[in-house]
């Protein structure tokens, strides 16, 4: 098992226009190297927040998404792994995509120190919810699911990838952990109602049924349309003790992470083979 290393999240308001979003949070990635970072993580859709039809416009395939490239070059040059939280992608001409599909993809990049992408993962589960606020959001509308986890190397240890409303779906972080991860990410943008109630609650939960450090980088702030996000990036270790919390402003939170955290959790508890097979309950009548 590896050494200590240093984690950070970025947490930042995303605008509708890749460009600035691009320059800023490349400014904050090289900052948090300077302050000592070997991984950084990025929110959920860092390149930008948009809506409707203008939403589609901006998009970009994989190969020509301009904010790719340049977190790309940043990895490289700053010689960090990074973990950009989720991009608008258009898939159009991907092998995996059916005729006559028109929605995005909603896709987290692994990126290693030499500048590789390591991994990608498509979000899962679709945010389609109807708050007593008054918000409304369809995601499924916009983006086309994923249907495959992920779980990838990195010099610490196997890490899972997974996507904001992911995180209300126990299973997927229980498979992920039983395939090896150490370390599970949940880039997002929280609504502020729904982040106020659960947000602290569910990723801790998470971090203590697996056994996982848990980063979540998060977007902060109001977007176009009035949209709000709730922040409060956290980083949460494998006995479900907040390490650092970001709060509600643009901003870097870090921690040191002991990878020898996860075996000491693990052998406190060891859930993880304790499962045991039972039958379904069955509907009443």
């Amino acid at each position: 098992m590896s050494g200590p290393f240093t984690a950070a999240c970025i947490q930042f308001t995303a605008g509708p226009d890749p460009e600035p979003n691009i320059q800023r949070v490349s400014e904050l990635i090289r900052q948090a190297r300077e302050e000592g970072a070997d991984f950084v993580l990025t929110p959920e859709v860092t390149n930008f927040i948009e809506s409707g039809r203008r939403r589609r416009e901006k998009a970009r395939p994989e190969r020509d998404d301009p904010a790719l490239a340049a977190f790309r070059d940043v990895a490289r040059e700053t010689g960090l792994w990074l973990l950009v939280g989720s991009l608008v992608i258009d898939p159009a001409g991907e092998g995996d995509v059916a005729l006559g599909e028109s929605r995005l993809a909603n896709r987290s990049f692994l990126i290693n120190s030499a500048g590789a992408v390591v991994a990608r993962y498509d979000k899962i589960h679709m945010f389609d919810v109807d708050l007593e606020s008054g918000e409304s959001y369809r995601e499924s509308s916009a983006y086309r699911p994923g249907s495959r986890a992920v779980v990838a190397p990195t010099p610490w240890g196997p890490i899972g990838m997974t996507v904001c409303y992911d995180i209300r779906f126990p299973q997927l972080y229980r498979a992920l952990a039983k395939a090896g991860a150490d370390f599970l990410t949940v880039p997002s943008v929280f609504t502020v109602p729904t982040g106020k109630a659960h947000w602290h609650v569910l990723l801790r939960a998470r971090a203590i049924e697996t056994g996982c450090f848990v980063f979540a980088p998060a977007g902060w702030g109001e977007h176009v349309g009035g949209r709000r996000s709730y922040g409060h990036s956290l980083i949460v270790d494998p006995w479900g003790e907040v390490l650092a919390e970001g709060g509600e402003k643009v901003g870097i939170v870090s921690a040191r992470i002991d990878p020898s955290r996860v075996a000491e959790a693990r052998a406190m508890v060891p859930s993880l083979s304790h499962d045991r097979p039972f039958w379904a309950p069955e509907l009443p009548s």
